[in-house]
């Protein structure tokens, strides 16, 4: 049996918090490629009215902690709330856009 270590993260931002420009959009790392494990998580946040584009080289799952968003893809468009869950398949199109100022915890497979 290994040594595992239980650790806990929230959605604040901290000292490894990355920020986009001018942009209030910001990713904070909490569980690393580096670490070694087979999944990245970090917290995102978006300011109210800010978009970026969907497109990803990895899945992920998105769990909206508090605000909404809304997802185009492919010609659809979903929004989701408070503890609302969304599947991000690799290399989807699209664009996320931020309806109020969001925190969002996202899960990748594989690492990066």
């Amino acid at each position: 049996m290994t040594d595992a270590l239980v650790r806990v993260f929230d959605t604040e931002e901290n000292d490894r918090t990355l920020r986009f420009g001018d942009r209030r959009i910001s990713i904070t790392p909490a569980v690393e490629q580096a670490e070694g494990g087979p999944l990245s998580a970090y917290s995102a946040r978006f300011g109210r009215g800010e978009r970026a584009d969907l497109p990803a080289p990895y899945e992920e799952v998105w769990v909206v902690v508090h605000g909404r968003i809304r997802i185009r893809s492919a010609g659809s468009e979903v929004e989701i709330g408070p503890g609302g869950f969304l599947h991000v398949p690799e290399d989807s199109p699209g664009e996320v856009e931020a309806l109020e100022d969001t925190a969002l915890v996202c899960v990748s497979v594989p690492a990066h």
